[in-house]
């Protein structure tokens, strides 16, 4: 019965797609998420090396932050975009460590290779995987110390650690404590920080150093009218979120005018109407007004004769900062606005920042908004101590939040790797090589580092673990002396939640990748992506299936 239908063909996929199955796949999966580890592996740690990204258009970012790479990166394997979605919720997460987590996630593909090769069962590899995570979850938390929002020093590390190997490495220490002044500002009575009510603007012109805190918000727009007052001290601010202008009816209404008189006593209503607009707003005593929609020219004109300092078309998000930074409210109509509604700032100034005029509202009793503006020599550098400056934020932010801090420069890592090994041994099983597995791909950041720093990795290592075995926990790799030298006393700190979602996200990730046995990749369709391929979308193309493949 067989023999005579054995010469057809059964087509279960459509014609031109692919499909890689066991071994092949996996290998596949695997080579393409190194690859993607090996691309950002040159930046990490303070010694590490900038990418330069040139896009289609001609557009350059130099940085050295792992996701800007890997989201400019055009990436087109499966298994290698997965690797930049670690990248992704890494940074949304914590805002640093993002490098670390890709590398610990090629390290970790690459150590189950070799137990792929020993006939290990991926579902073996990822359940040692899978205990070795949880494992070091537990490890972190004995290793981590505490902190408070009080702690200055600490912060301050915090932040610097996070800006090392950045381009503002030459004024870190300012930058840091600016980071650390930001976030302690605008801590809610709960605890939680909101890095969104800091607002970064950056300025091309002038040095790093000329980077400063407003305590209060600074917003990229001038005053409305020449003749309005450049300073007002004292500030009464009113926040509306509505048109100051005569609005269009709704219906279509046609006015009929019939006499001159008829028009100018039109014009004239039109006029007192913008003008009783006006007064309403001078009425609450607001000297100072933000306004998100728009302004009628001839209420400018009122505006500016009532000595009110105007500014129009302000971002939402820049009201809300407002609103946070002076304790005023946005008030959505005109009719609604009282005296109570009305924020306090003690200045607010029209100053000229590199060339471009910008809107100061400074001196707020307890803002829980401020600004930074950043300066530097070109727009690229501006570019990455914005990068640099929103890790320091999140990283000052997080630690804030959980209360606790690891150590750096690879000292979490090197005493994760001896504390699973021992916990390997009392595992047993095949399990156990997937536990080892892991802390030997744990050892990657330390030797990433030394590798970085021109040092020698196998030497490197062997005087870490000895240090470790000796006891001294927090040893980690000095840059600079290339020795093993104790973290938290020359401050070389991060927040405990920049490691334990650095490794879990890593795991997890890899053994997504690892359990893939099977890629079925189906072809696009034709011009339109129409099925079958031929335009006009005919399914099965032309005879012969030759169609399908217009692309």
């Amino acid at each position: 019965m067989a023999g005579q239908f054995s010469g057809t063909p059964i087509f279960v996929l459509r014609e031109g797609s692919q499909r890689t199955a066991g071994r092949e796949a996996q290998r596949s999966n695997i080579m393409a998420a190194k690859a993607v580890a090996g691309a950002v592996r040159t930046t990490l740690g303070p010694k590490g090396m900038d990418k330069m990204m040139v896009d289609t258009m001609g557009d350059v970012v130099i940085t050295n932050d792992g996701v800007t790479i890997l989201k400019e990166m055009d990436i087109e394997h499966p298994a290698a975009k997965m690797m930049v979605e670690i990248a992704k919720t890494q940074d949304t997460e914590v805002g640093d460590g993002t490098t670390t987590a890709v590398i610990l996630a090629g390290e970790l593909l690459k150590q189950s290779e070799e137990l792929l090769e020993q006939d290990i069962h991926p579902t073996v590899i990822a359940a040692g995987y899978r205990a070795a995570a949880d494992k070091c979850m537990e490890i972190l938390q004995s290793l981590a110390k505490n902190v408070t929002a009080n702690d200055q020093d600490l912060l301050n590390s915090i932040a610097i650690t996070a800006m090392t190997g950045k381009g503002s490495q030459a004024a870190r220490e300012k930058l840091a404590d600016i980071a650390v002044r930001a976030v302690q500002a605008v801590v809610d009575e709960d605890g939680s920080v909101d890095t969104d009510n800091i607002t970064v603007e950056k300025k091309v012109g002038g040095s790093i150093s000329d980077s400063k805190i407003v305590q209060g918000v600074v917003i990229d727009k001038d005053r409305l009218h020449p003749s309005m007052p450049k300073k007002v001290t004292d500030a009464k601010i009113a926040l509306l979120n509505a048109a100051v202008e005569i609005e269009k009816t709704e219906v279509d209404a046609k006015i009929q005018i019939t006499s001159p008189a008829q028009l100018q006593s039109f014009l004239d209503q039109e006029e007192s109407m913008l003008k009783g607009m006006v007064d309403r707003i001078a009425a609450t005593g607001a000297n100072v007004l933000f306004v998100q929609k728009g302004i009628d020219d001839l209420a400018q004109h009122y505006l500016a004769k009532a000595g009110i300092y105007t500014v129009r078309r302000v971002k939402k998000s820049d009201m809300e900062k407002l609103a946070r930074a002076t304790g005023g409210r946005v008030v959505t109509s005109l009719h609604e606005i009282s005296v109570d509604d009305l924020g306090k700032a003690g200045l607010v100034e029209e100053r000229k920042v590199s060339d471009e005029k910008m809107t100061f509202v400074e001196d707020c009793n307890n803002p829980k908004s401020v600004s930074i503006i950043l300066h530097g020599g070109t727009e690229h550098v501006v570019d990455e101590l914005d990068r640099a400056m929103e890790d320091a934020l999140r990283v000052v932010g997080v630690a804030i939040e959980d209360k606790m801090l690891v150590a750096g420069g690879g000292a979490p890592e090197v005493e994760l790797a001896s504390r699973l090994r021992s916990y390997a041994s009392t595992v047993g099983g095949r399990e156990q090589l997937a536990i080892e597995s892991f802390a030997n791909a744990m050892e990657i950041i330390p030797k990433t580092l030394a590798e970085n720093a021109g040092l020698d990795q196998i030497d490197t290592l062997v005087a870490l673990r000895s240090q470790h075995e000796k006891g001294v926990m927090t040893a980690g790799l000095d840059m600079d002396s290339g020795k093993p030298v104790d973290m938290m006393q020359i401050g070389v700190v991060e927040p405990l939640r920049v490691k334990s979602q650095a490794i879990s996200s890593a795991a997890e990730a890899a053994v997504m990748i690892l359990r893939i046995d099977d890629v079925i990749a189906s072809k696009s369709g034709g011009q339109g992506g129409m099925p079958g391929g031929m335009p006009g979308g005919m399914p099965g193309g032309m005879p012969g299936g030759m169609g399908g493949d217009f692309d």
